[in-house]
């Protein structure tokens, strides 16, 4: 019921936007709002699609579907010129979910339990797949600030992009790879407790599909209109643009997948719920971000892979460092994601005082 009534956000973000002269922060604000139903709708869509299509095809779906809300506004604020906002995005969704997202799923999963369990299995190729993101993301800032000593700006800038590029496309072949690999050549190694449930599907094949594309084109409406408000959003609270892309886009953009997380961890599903925030966490790293590199250069604003700011690689590092503890030995307690949660408020207690 709450979702559904959730959905009146959206004439509502139109009336301001488009009915009157509203301040840029409610136009923002409600438009945010309203994505999140609509991502909601969208994970449920793509969960129906799948019953129906199979394990191999939703796979598939769930990689075409599982960031839309993320990349739709992505798209909309490189429209708007903001690529370092994008950036900022990017970052704060790889430490959004593995740090909120399963902070928060531990410890409501841990409620009246004293440990949960997981593959270690999976859990070790996620940590792997990790630290691959964090050298492919780090490198183009490293090639980018050695070579800015010896070439011009416009040189370096020139090779930067083409190199960012080629990670781009070497990230998107591994994140291929890596579906053949778990969906495919290994599926049994790397099933997930529960994916042999016969489970029926709620809606049909059609309505699902309808669903699906309906709710990815009212995001994309949405998206304009928060693009658009942006920096006004940004000069009315006294933050940064850069503030409002790591931590509120990038928490909007992947709040249905907070939820599914939490819902898991009460089911007492962990490997779900590691697939869901960590497994996210890859593919926006080999997915979206090279994706959105290469939809930059066709729109006119390109993008590379150059994080300028040194907190947003360490935050990445950190990330890296934090799932590969929590994963290493199989388990989960309340502690651990008290320890997630805490790392996250100080890295955003940072990127709020970030100029």
């Amino acid at each position: 019921m709450l979702l559904k009534l959730s959905l009146l956000l959206i004439p509502l973000s139109l009336a301001l936007r488009y009915g009157g002269h509203a301040p840029a922060g409610w136009v923002f604000a409600v438009g945010i709002l309203a994505i999140i139903p609509l991502a909601e709708y969208i994970r449920q869509a793509t969960e129906q699609v799948a019953h129906a299509a199979g394990g191999a095809i939703g796979g598939l779906l769930n990689v075409t579907f599982g960031n839309a809300a993320e990349l739709i506004i992505a798209i909309f604020v490189l429209r708007a010129g903001e690529v370092e906002v994008v950036k900022a995005q990017i970052t704060g969704s790889i430490i959004g979910n593995s740090l909120l997202g399963l902070g928060m799923a531990i410890i409501a999963g841990s409620i009246g339990r004293e440990r949960q369990t997981f593959k270690k299995e999976r859990a070790a190729l996620l940590s792997s797949m990790l630290i691959l993101c964090v050298i492919a993301l780090l490198l183009p800032a490293v090639f980018d600030y050695t070579e800015r000593h010896r070439l011009s700006a416009a040189e370096a800038t020139a090779k930067s992009e083409h190199l960012s590029l080629g990670v781009a496309g070497v990230l998107i072949l591994i994140y291929l790879a890596n579906l053949v690999y778990t969906l495919v050549t290994h599926r049994d190694l790397f099933a997930i407790d529960g994916d042999g449930e016969k489970q029926q599907a709620a809606w049909s094949l059609p309505v699902s599909v309808g669903m699906l594309l309906g709710a990815t084109a009212v995001i994309a409406l949405e998206a304009d209109i928060v693009s658009d408000a942006l920096a006004a959003t940004a000069r009315g609270m006294g933050v940064s643009t850069f503030f409002l892309g790591i931590i509120v886009l990038a928490v909007v953009g992947n709040a249905a997948e907070y939820v599914s997380a939490v819902y898991f961890a009460r089911r007492n599903r962990m490997g779900m719920v590691m697939t869901i925030t960590v497994g996210s966490t890859i593919q926006v790293a080999l997915l979206t971000a090279p994706l959105l590199v290469f939809v930059s250069h066709a729109m006119g604003h390109p993008m590379n892979l150059v994080f300028s700011n040194p907190l947003e690689i360490a935050s990445i590092a950190a990330v890296a460092f934090a799932v590969n503890a929590i994963a290493q030995d199989g388990e989960t307690t309340w502690f651990e994601g008290v320890l997630l949660l805490g790392i996250y408020l100080l890295l955003s207690l940072a990127f709020f005082f970030v100029a």
